[in-house]
């Protein structure tokens, strides 16, 4: 049996506090019998990661620190889609080359993922780059990124850091796996320019 299908329009909103990478708002949104709920909404710029694979099938993973959770964490290259409408693949070019000091000649889109659907916008578009080159980090700050260390691990021991609870970041987790079967299967990613349904907008027009 299909359920009615409701739109859940929003009747009002208003905004809570408006930062730097993200804004608070708060929506009152009408419910299937009528009835106006509260949700909190964390609007995100969006960001994109990159799977970088070399010919041995390696992965170039990044350790850095995290401060909500209090330490470094173990995740792909990545970055925030800070500039409105910018081509999130030039994007994932700077990212990869100013955290891993790589380029790529070949580039298609791994997954996408929402990973907080619940109370934020956020979407991560994952490229697979392979045909890597090594073209030097550049000079970092001293934030978070001149602590940041570079590790090449094998797809079957990031799976088993998965596994383990070694990595803990959403979207590192699913870019393994999904690295990991398409590697398996010889297959390649979609086109760079694939459609990308929840690529987040609102809180890149406020900072228009």
């Amino acid at each position: 049996m299909t359920a009615p299908r409701h739109d859940f329009p929003v009747r009002s909103s208003k905004d809570i506090y408006v930062g730097k990478v993200m804004a608070l708002r708060s929506d009152e949104v009408v419910m299937p019998g009528g009835r106006v709920a509260v949700r909190e909404v964390v609007e995100h710029p969006g960001a994109v990661a990159i799977a970088a694979l070399d010919p041995d099938d390696r992965l170039m993973m990044i350790h850095q620190y995290r401060h909500p959770v209090h330490r470094r964490l173990w995740e792909l290259p990545a970055g925030l889609l800070d500039v409105q409408d910018e081509d999130p693949v030039e994007a994932a070019k700077r990212e990869l080359a100013e955290e891993a000091g790589l380029a790529a000649t070949d580039w298609s889109v791994l997954l996408d993922v929402v990973p907080s659907p619940g109370f934020s916008d956020e979407s991560v578009r994952v490229y697979l780059a392979r045909g890597l080159t090594d073209i030097g980090r550049p000079e970092v700050g001293d934030d978070e990124e001149a602590d940041m260390a570079t590790r090449w691990v094998t797809l079957s021991v990031a799976v088993r850091m998965v596994l383990a609870g070694t990595i803990v970041n959403g979207v590192t987790v699913a870019a393994v796996l999904a690295a990991n079967t398409v590697a398996g299967a010889g297959q390649a990613g979609r086109p760079v320019d694939a459609p990308w349904q929840d690529r987040p907008t609102r809180f890149a027009r406020r900072k228009a």
